[in-house]
């Protein structure tokens, strides 16, 4: 397995309308945005997604942000790490291209592997 970036940041907040203002006023653009979900946009296509908290699909962003580490091949990351005895959280996810699977790394932080397909 070779990281080949890290594309992807995760956060759930507590005050969405807050957090939107301050990823906005770091220049980030806005994506997409869906009740309690808003996506931004880096200048180099990077992506910030903020959950708010009555996003219930992410509850086990519990440790502070998430980031995505790009790899080629989800499933065969997975299985490497899994092999390790790395912890994953929940099964791998799959939609609109993209591919991402959650796991524990130190100190029980929730990260991601995240490519396109």
């Amino acid at each position: 397995m070779e990281v080949i970036g890290l594309t992807w940041m995760g956060l759930r907040v507590s005050d969405l309308g807050s957090a939107v203002a301050f990823f906005e006023g770091l220049g980030l653009r806005r994506d997409h945005a869906d009740g309690q979900f808003v996506a931004f946009e880096t200048a180099n296509g990077d992506r910030v997604e903020v959950f708010g908290p009555g996003d219930e699909d992410h509850q086990h962003f519990d440790t502070g942000p998430v980031i995505g580490f790009e790899v080629a091949d989800v499933d065969a990351a997975r299985r490497e790490l899994e092999g390790r005895g790395i912890e994953f959280v929940g099964p791998t996810g799959r939609d609109a291209g993209l591919v991402w699977a959650h796991f524990r790394g130190p100190d029980g932080v929730v990260l991601e592997l995240t490519a396109k397909e």
